[in-house]
């Protein structure tokens, strides 16, 4: 055992396996080129010799010396502990804990260090924590763009859960398809029979509010309409519901998601019919969500399988022979429609009412 320490060293792995401890390293740190230089015999013995000993690689040491830790970080823009299983976060986490499962990695999570905004960095005077892993999986709706930048400049392994886009490169993410699946639902409240289809939410310039706007637009052209886009930051459920009556809406696609639940409650709080006289379509799975047994029109985030998609295009950056191009690294995953409950066709009294002044709309 080392001098001291209590813990086994490469020394004593070299002794028990009768080998020099240049061997030992290259056995852990030199992949299948160690493996035809040292030959199957010697490198069983070293392997043996390491299970009996108990010796356990400096992972930083491995990944200095050009090997794999067979450790996958994990950085998270938001607060995911302590959470219940509804929370909006835990499907994509359970996708990557699957998914380095199933490659025989670990995991590792890493506090960020706060920004000058507030928010959570991965990078900055603790940057130096990153040589523990192979490479590292983030997720959050807010991030900081300086990280992507930093990460693009440096020789490390990452992937986004989410689209992003950065000036300094081409991001790697696996993302969901937010555009087509938003643009559907909009196609579906037309389909109904409403003539006024509003978009009520964020209109923040993040990537995930980018596509659904992008989506919804795109439908409400191809219908020959005109779009109502409304500002819903910081709206309560009634003055939300308000906005939409002032703009004579019968339909709305609602994000984030959240919103959609009090829009509701103020509704039928005040005697009206949702589906009957408003229809509500939420644009992805609620950000917290409450148990209900509402069954929301929208769509689903194949949150599970984007986390699991994300190790697995981590993984294929680590051991592809040659870098994977810009196509490669950029993975879109289709989103489930949901016809649901909430929406139907506009009642004679709602299709016929007048709308009021518009009042905050953007568009």
């Amino acid at each position: 055992m080392g001098r001291g320490t209590g813990r086994a060293t490469q020394a004593d792995v070299a002794r028990l396996a009768g080998v020099s401890q240049a061997t030992v390293s290259l056995i852990l740190n030199g992949g299948e080129t160690g493996r035809r230089r040292v030959g199957e015999q010697a490198r069983q013995r070293v392997l043996d010799a390491i299970q009996m000993t108990g010796y356990v690689a400096n992972p930083a040491a491995q990944r200095l010396a050009g090997g794999r830790t067979r450790i996958v970080g994990v950085f998270t823009y938001e607060p995911v502990f302590p959470r219940d299983s509804r929370d909006f976060y835990h499907p994509f986490l359970i996708g990557v804990e699957a998914q380095a499962e199933a490659l025989g990695c670990d995991l590792l999570f890493f506090t960020g260090t706060p920004s000058s905004q507030g928010r959570q960095r991965l990078l900055g005077d603790g940057s130096y924590r990153l040589g523990i892993a192979d490479g590292c999986v983030l997720l959050g709706r807010y991030d900081d763009k300086r990280d992507l930048a930093d990460l693009l400049g440096r020789d490390f392994p990452f992937a986004f859960i989410g689209r992003r886009e950065s000036a300094a490169g081409p991001v790697p993410y696996v993302g969901a398809d937010y555009l087509t699946a938003t643009r559907k639902v909009v196609e579906l409240l037309f389909a109904l029979g409403h003539e006024r289809v509003g978009f009520l939410g964020d209109l923040r310039r993040d990537e995930p509010s980018v596509d659904r706007a992008q989506g919804y637009h795109e439908s409400v052209r191809a219908a020959g309409r005109r779009p109502v886009v409304l500002d819903g930051t910081g709206l309560s459920g009634g003055e939300a519901l308000d906005l939409l009556g002032d703009n004579g809406l019968t339909a709305a696609v609602i994000w984030p998601s959240g919103l959609a639940p009090a829009i509701r409650a103020a509704a039928l709080a005040r005697g009206l019919s949702v589906p009957g006289d408003l229809s509500l379509a939420q644009l992805g799975d609620a950000e917290s969500e409450t148990p209900d047994d509402v069954e929301w029109t929208g769509f689903r985030i194949p949150r599970e399988e984007m986390g699991a998609a994300a190790v697995r295009l981590l993984y294929e950056q680590l051991v592809s022979a040659t870098p994977l191009t810009a196509d490669a690294l950029q993975r879109s995953l289709p989103c489930t429609v949901l016809t649901g409950t909430t929406a139907g066709p506009p009642t004679a009294s709602a299709s016929g009412s007048s709308a009021r002044p518009p009042s905050r709309s953007a568009g």
